[in-house]
């Protein structure tokens, strides 16, 4: 048996993919996608925002299905330097 090296795309990195792109996605395309219900897909994403990323809604003018997508995140905090 062979195992493999490359790593395995874990459905928290296709959803910061997804919401990633210049057009985001909608709860129920999201859902899709991914395999998911909708109200996993919505606390996915709000775990995404307690991990640092801001996510902003933009609703269509003339009514539908509000999208979504990745506005930022956090940069990486480096670790607190110990000693004196």
């Amino acid at each position: 048996m062979t195992l493999s090296t490359k790593p395995r795309a874990t459905k928290k990195a296709q959803l910061i993919k997804l919401l990633g792109t210049k057009a985001g996605g909608d709860i129920a395309t999201l859902s899709d996608k991914l395999g998911w219900q909708h109200h996993t897909t919505r606390a996915a994403m709000s775990g995404l925002r307690k991990d640092g990323f801001t996510i902003i809604a933009s609703k269509p003018s003339g009514g539908g299905l509000a999208k979504y997508r990745i506005h930022s995140e956090l940069a990486a905090v480096p670790e607190a330097s110990h000693g004196a």
